[in-house]
């Protein structure tokens, strides 16, 4: 059956073929779901390292970084295979400070496994376009998160579609700026 937003859906959940990688990295979130696929592909070998990145939502809680890194520890990833990235407050300031971090460990990134939440991949995979050198390849590998939106239900509940139109909201205004100063350079 097709409905008159599968375009939405198509361009909103989305994943891609998964290759050996240096990098797996993770925009924050306390979502623990994020850390158990990266573990997965970890321990499957798609990459030495892994990179979760956030900062603190909230005074009293740990970063996002220290909940991520807790279960890829509690999951068997040794401690020296995940990178720190505790600062960041957006994703931008995701894919921002993930790149300092990895050029500060001289690790140059050229296939990256990006892991996140499935509805927030084409946003997440666009900012990290966005930020890291045009020459590295990134691998999408979503995750249903404890909302259990997929590609599927998102608009048969609308708490579900609410989320999905934010997200595709954001991603708009995310890029509308970027995309009036690469055509400013261009002309």
């Amino acid at each position: 059956m097709t409905y008159p937003f599968d375009c939405i859906r198509n361009f909103m959940f989305f994943d891609t073929a998964l290759h050996p990688s240096d990098v797996i990295l993770i925009p924050g979130a306390r979502q623990p779901q994020l850390m158990q696929r990266a573990a997965e592909l970890y321990h499957q070998g798609l990459a030495p390292i892994i990179l979760p990145s956030g900062g603190q939502s909230k005074n009293s809680e740990p970063t996002e970084w220290e909940f991520l890194r807790d279960v890829g520890l509690a999951l068997g990833v040794p401690s020296e295979a995940i990178l720190k990235e505790d600062q960041a407050t957006n994703t931008f300031e995701n894919a921002r400070n993930s790149l300092k971090v990895l050029q500060q460990a001289e690790i140059d990134a050229k296939k990256v496994l990006l892991v996140c939440k499935n509805y927030h991949a084409r946003r997440a995979l666009l900012t990290y376009q966005f930020v890291f050198p045009p020459d590295t390849e990134f691998y999408v590998a979503p995750v249903v998160d404890k909302t259990g939106i997929t590609k599927d239900n998102w608009f048969q509940h609308e708490g579900r579609i609410n989320v999905v139109m934010n997200e595709l909201e954001k991603t708009g205004k995310y890029f509308r700026k970027a995309i009036y100063q690469v055509g400013a350079v261009r002309k």
